[in-house]
């Protein structure tokens, strides 16, 4: 995307408000007109005086004031419409600044997960509000300064050629000159500035990642190795920006020069032409304030170049992320849900990350409202990207996920999602209050139902020793509370929202074994009814699932129920013998309550 490509569409991004920009582009028409004129009638004054000179001549104020009332109403119009311009543009580029960040905030927030894994949030936030004050900026200098330069230059300053085609002439070839000068530079500090950039969203990333560990920061030692990798990048930066800075300084040395040498110039060639008859003492002087006027213009013209492209590597970013399409989206006539059953059924289903290597294949299997479906196997056999087909976290490449006997794809995102409540393995809270928090769940839950799922998920006590209770802010990811309380709280979230369909991913492996007892036996009658997925390492907290099913490489190996694959002596029993032997204590309670003290009764083949 080249710079005038960038800038062009972030102009578009005005089509809102067209009328109000239609009405700013006039006006600055009209005040690039109004200061064309006073020169030009400053001129026609000077020449109405010089000819008064000659013999038999006189000059009365009667035969100046039209002209001397014409440029001092062109004057004041000018001032009044510049104060004018000013304000409304003001005005509009905040109203739209804030407009794209909020457009670019709904448009990340509805990206794949994917997509988040890959890019960082440090570098997301910092591209959302630098693109969003470099806009800013943008807007406001083309309707305070850069509308009506480009007026100016482009339809006025031919325009000189009427007055007087030789100064014209000239003063068009020295526009022209710096004009050539200055794409130069900017050819040769394009791909460094671009550099400066990605350094600077580097520097964002890194800070941010820092900062966002700062317990393990301290813990390590890293404090001095962190303050030496941020201060590697800050040389990065310095060593691409500063050769950009010294050609724009070189740029605004040579507009300086140019502003003298134009003036001279015209001078020169006025003082020429007037004593050979073919130019007034009026027409230089109108000249000479032309150039003064447009090199002014022009100087603004070089310096709104020189932000336009320190800024477009920002705004480039920005448009970048707005132009990622998200991976799932509603179908074209997708239907909302309603209230689901929760009868769902995976039909030959397949998934890829990369189109190269299968995460899941060939994956079929049914529930009904009232099933524990449990998914056990090793790391990164497909357990968790199959219940993320679910509730489309991405989409299968091959075959169907149907609930109620409709493929999920048919009804829109929010309308499912809505009928699934998730518990992940991180219990992931906003630096909100703890009710905040549960009513993201369900906004509209009455007391008496937050209540209820706080004593389900077993976090009334602890929420109740807090000291402020439910109105308690619980900072960053929650980090004011313990890992147990965090995922207790998860859990609530979930309850509260109370959907046909429940997935926990490792919800209770952030717990102890006397608080994971209580929640197993609090999630058996809080799932009762519904469809439940359970993710779980640890084989005994689904012993009662109704289905568990054995994943492998991204495929199902086994199913069954615990005693039956037990039984079979596959895949299922060597992982069961293997976790039983090393853990024949721990005190775990599965979902029906029975203790991992009977793993001994559990044989393999």
């Amino acid at each position: 995307m080249s710079v005038l490509s960038i800038y062009a569409r972030v102009l578009g991004l005005l089509r809102p408000q067209a009328r109000l920009v239609m009405i700013l582009v006039v006006a600055n028409l009209a005040l690039a007109v109004a200061q064309f004129a006073e020169p030009l009638l400053f001129g026609r004054i000077i020449d109405r005086m010089t000819r008064a000179q000659a013999p038999g001549e006189t000059l009365t104020w009667g035969d100046l004031l039209p002209l001397v009332a014409a440029w001092a109403a062109f004057g004041i119009f000018s001032i009044g419409g510049a104060i004018l311009v000013g304000l409304n543009a003001d005005r509009l580029a905040h109203r739209r600044r804030l407009a794209v960040m909020s457009d670019y905030f709904d448009h990340v927030l509805n990206l794949p997960l994917t997509f988040h894994t890959n890019v960082h949030s440090g570098r997301l936030l910092k591209t959302m509000l630098d693109g969003g004050a470099a806009m800013f900026g943008l807007w406001l200098s083309f309707f305070r300064e850069n509308c009506a330069s480009f007026v100016a230059l482009f339809i006025l300053l031919p325009a000189t050629l009427l007055v007087n085609w030789r100064l014209g002439a000239l003063l068009m070839v020295l526009v022209a000159v710096f004009y050539f000068a200055t794409s130069f530079v900017l050819r040769r500090t394009e791909h460094l500035q671009g550099l400066v950039e990605r350094y600077n969203s580097s520097l964002a990333e890194h800070a941010s990642d820092t900062l966002g560990n700062i317990p393990v920061v301290q813990s390590f030692t890293r404090i001095e190795s962190e303050s030496q990798a941020l201060n590697r990048i800050i040389d990065d930066v310095l060593a691409a920006q500063i050769p950009v800075l010294s050609w724009w300084a070189l740029v605004v040395v040579a507009s300086r020069a140019s502003a003298t040498l134009t003036i001279l110039a015209i001078f020169l060639l006025g003082t020429y032409l007037h004593l050979h008859g073919l130019a007034t003492i009026g027409e230089i002087v109108t000249f000479m304030n032309f150039a003064t006027m447009l090199i002014g213009r022009l100087e603004q013209v070089v310096g709104f170049v020189n932000v336009l492209f320190q800024q477009s590597a920002k705004i480039k970013d920005f448009f970048d992320v707005l132009d990622t399409k998200p991976a799932v989206a509603d179908r074209p006539g997708a239907r909302d849900a309603g209230r689901l059953k929760g009868v769902v059924s995976f039909e030959n289903v397949a998934f890829s990350y990369d189109g190269r290597r299968q995460a899941v294949r060939d994956v079929s299997f049914s529930a009904k409202p009232g099933q524990t479906i449990a998914l056990v196997g090793s790391t990164g056999s497909g357990k968790s990207t199959t219940l993320g087909l679910l509730h489309r976290v991405f989409d299968p490449d091959e075959g169907a996920v149907k609930i109620d006997g409709v493929d999920i794809r048919d009804f829109t995102l929010v309308s499912l999602r809505r009928n699934i409540g998730v518990v992940f393995q991180e219990p992931m809270l906003f630096a909100r209050t703890i009710e905040e928090n549960l009513r993201i769940g369900n906004p509209d839950a009455t007391d008496e139902e937050v209540a209820r799922a706080l004593q389900l998920a077993q976090a009334t006590e602890f929420v109740s020793r807090q000291s402020d209770g439910r109105e308690t802010r619980v900072g960053e990811r929650g980090r004011s509370l313990s890992g147990g309380e965090r995922q207790r709280l998860s859990i609530a979230r979930a309850l509260l929202k109370d959907p046909p369909i429940m997935v926990f991913d490792e919800a209770t492996s952030a717990l102890d074994a006397t608080t994971e007892r209580l929640i197993q036996k609090a999630l058996e009658a809080a799932t009762k009814g519904r469809t439940t997925f359970v993710i779980a390492h640890r084989l005994a907290t689904v012993r009662n699932a109704d289905v568990i099913l054995v994943f492998d490489q991204g495929e199902i190996v086994e199913s069954g129920s615990f005693e039956t694959l037990v039984e079979k002596g596959g895949r299922f029993a060597t992982l069961a013998a293997a976790q039983f032997m090393t853990e024949p204590t721990t005190p775990t309670t599965p979902l029906d309550g029975v203790h991992e003290a009977t793993a001994p009764q559990v044989r393999a083949g």
